[in-house]
């Protein structure tokens, strides 16, 4: 559990590489095939104006690799620095007129920790049930996020962490291939007209290049040293949320570097898969597929009924909802046209939820386990 603890790397859904030490890929070969499968897929998957297609064509291409056994992996600290920048980017979606609206946020925040509960014992029930996981592995299986917190405490508290890290890894992998298709389908998204994510060049001003660098090198030390969840990611977005929020910075960092950071995160999902027997991914991915069908339809529920009381359409409240990683789904709406700053808040919220209400819970009905 080491590299689990000590990675904290990027968003607490998307961090932990579920693999035991003795068996992780390691070295510069593997990390470049991976990369180099990852920037294929993304490649393949944007001439193709799919969804998302640099973080979805790298992740199903290294899924699909380490399936089949090919012997790929992503140091963490690779992950951290492209999760910083991602952060960067985040915090920029945060404008000084966004102030105005963080009050009418607080009925779809109140409607999450709702949407949490309910999921959680949902997916507690099909996990016990369907899959016959133990009692611990379930529950901490369940959680609609925080994949990092969950291994670390649901291991403490007797629970299986390979299966805990693969459940979520799987659940991430999933809904993060289900939303963009589902809007898609119902949200009326449109591919962007080229093949790269919408955002700036490089011709930025020296200022601009020494805050964003700052946000992203000064923010995850601040996070680390302050032991906060998902350090790198969260260090940056809060530290670039400041700035962009009191005007001293209005430019986000330029869409090519946006375009690499989206392959190594969709590449660092694909890569928890690899030296997992191929039978194994396959069970625990129908096991994920069931759970996640459950979570999306509570979403979809939560979404049509707060519409109304909102006034926001269901399937932008759905992407703030839907359990598939911080970082993934703030990378989602970025490529489909959705209010960044709302989804990104309503997903620290959950991550909050999740760190700080499950371990908790879990202590007061331990005895019925």
């Amino acid at each position: 559990m080491s590299d689990i603890q000590a990675s904290n790397a990027s968003e607490s859904d998307s961090a932990t590489d579920p693999l035991p030490e003795k068996k992780k890929p390691n070295g510069l070969p593997r990390a470049l095939l991976a990369l180099a499968i990852g920037s294929a897929g993304g490649f393949l998957f944007a001439y193709l104006r799919l969804p998302l297609p640099w973080m979805m064509g790298a992740m199903i291409a290294t899924t699909i690799c380490s399936i089949a056994g090919v012997n790929i992996g992503l140091p963490s600290k690779v992950r951290m620095a492209m999760v910083a920048i991602l952060g960067v980017m985040l915090g920029s979606a945060f404008s000084p007129s966004l102030l105005d609206h963080i009050g009418k946020w607080a009925i779809s925040v109140t409607g999450l920790l709702v949407y949490g509960i309910v999921a959680l014992f949902l997916v507690l029930l099909f996990l016990r049930r369907y899959a016959r996981y133990d009692p611990v592995t379930a529950y901490f299986s369940s959680s609609p996020g925080g994949l990092n917190e969950m291994v670390i405490v649901g291991k403490a508290m007797g629970g299986d962490e390979r299966i805990i890290a693969l459940t979520h890894a799987s659940r991430i992998l999933i809904v993060v291939m289900i939303i963009p298709f589902m809007f898609r389908m119902f949200g009326g998204y449109h591919p962007q007209p080229g093949m790269l994510p919408a955002g700036s060049g490089f011709d930025l001003p020296a200022h601009e290049w020494a805050l964003m660098v700052g946000c992203a090198v000064i923010g995850p030390l601040i996070a680390m040293r302050l032991k906060l969840p998902a350090a790198p990611l969260l260090g940056a977005m809060v530290l670039s949320m400041a700035v962009h929020l009191t005007g001293l910075s209005k430019s986000a960092p330029p869409s090519m570097l946006i375009a690499a950071a989206q392959v190594v995160l969709g590449t660092g999902v694909g890569c928890r898969f690899a030296g997992t027997a191929v039978s194994e991914v396959l069970k625990i991915i129908r096991t994920s597929f069931g759970a996640s069908v459950i979570l999306l339809v509570t979403a979809v529920g939560a979404g049509f009924l707060l519409q109304d009381i909102t006034g926001l359409p269901w399937y932008v409240l759905v992407l703030a909802y839907a359990p598939g990683g911080l970082a993934e789904m703030s990378m989602v709406a970025l490529g489909i046209g959705q209010d960044v700053a709302f989804v990104a808040t309503h997903h620290l919220f959950r991550i909050a939820f999740i760190v700080i209400l499950a371990p908790l819970a879990f202590r007061l009905i331990r005895r019925w386990f």
